[in-house]
């Protein structure tokens, strides 16, 4: 019997460690997990409004700027515009997988274009600048905390907010939208190449396009690409300023970056698709 019963046992993990925790411990790292969450907002919130400061006081190296329009936006092209455009492919062929067997083929490029333009153009796009920008933004900024260069910023009077994160949030503002709209653009056309590969005739493709998409799916395009973008720079800066401990920290916080403000894209966007649909209704409600 004793041996049935281990052999019974062995079958099972083992929770023995859990039983060691006590109450008050696991309250204790849930209190420490959101003490550590709001006290990330707050450190966000007080990032923002030394930016606006910023603004507000017109300090702005228009020079930096441009320099960064050109990293984020001009360097950032050949990625968002190969992921928008197959994005665009993909959703066109599943489409029309299941709408060959409706006989309502033309019905795609309605659907890619109101899709690429409220929800995959942004998203996207967002999703591919946190990997590329929002992680080479942390490493850069990581580094410079960590080899003491934002202190000699300071020492020389210059606000490391104005040289650093200013600039970077007035040129996300300038290469977002251009960006959402190659990616949204690229997608709509790769689309249609794939509609003409299930022999669907152009012109009832492209009428069907024009009749569901107008200006409040670009509205929403862009107001999403906006709201991205901050997420992307504010979380991205935020994490490169509170880097330490070397190289090791400056790992981590690159790393937290990309990860943070994926995950908070992914997040807002579910937020602003149910408001902004309010706003700018989808389909058949607009009309």
């Amino acid at each position: 019997m004793n041996q049935q019963q281990a052999k019974g046992s062995s079958r099972w993990p083992k929770f023995e460690i859990f039983a060691n925790v006590r109450p008050v411990v696991l309250f204790e790292l849930l209190g420490r997990g959101f003490l550590g969450f709001f006290t990330f907002l707050g450190e966000i919130g007080l990032l923002f409004r030394d930016v606006l400061e910023s603004l507000v006081r017109g300090k702005i190296r228009w020079r930096l700027v441009m320099e960064q329009i050109a990293e984020m936006g001009f360097r950032s092209q050949p990625v968002v515009m190969i992921t928008g455009a197959f994005t665009g492919a993909v959703l066109a062929a599943q489409s029309l997988f299941q709408f060959a067997q409706l006989k309502m083929e033309t019905g795609g490029g309605a659907l890619v274009s109101v899709s690429m333009l409220r929800e995959l153009g942004p998203t996207i796009t967002g999703l591919m600048l946190s990997g590329r920008v929002g992680a080479a933004m942390a490493a850069e900024i990581g580094t410079m905390k960590v080899t003491e260069q934002v202190d000699a910023l300071r020492s020389m009077s210059v606000h490391p907010i104005d040289y650093l994160v200013t600039p970077r949030i007035i040129a996300m503002f300038v290469a977002m939208p251009l960006l959402i709209g190659e990616s949204a653009a690229l997608g709509i056309g790769a689309s249609e190449l794939v509609g003409m590969q299930f022999n669907v005739n152009s012109a009832y493709w492209m009428n069907q396009m024009h009749h569901y998409t107008d200006l409040s799916d670009i509205s929403i395009a862009l107001i999403k690409g906006m709201i991205f973008g901050i997420l992307i720079v504010g979380i991205s800066c935020h994490q490169g300023l509170k880097a330490s401990n070397g190289a090791v920290g400056v790992g981590r916080g690159t790393t937290s970056a990309m990860v943070i403000s994926s995950l908070a894209i992914l997040i807002f966007n579910f937020f602003l698709t149910l408001l902004l649909n309010m706003i700018f209704p989808t389909g058949l409600a607009k009309r």
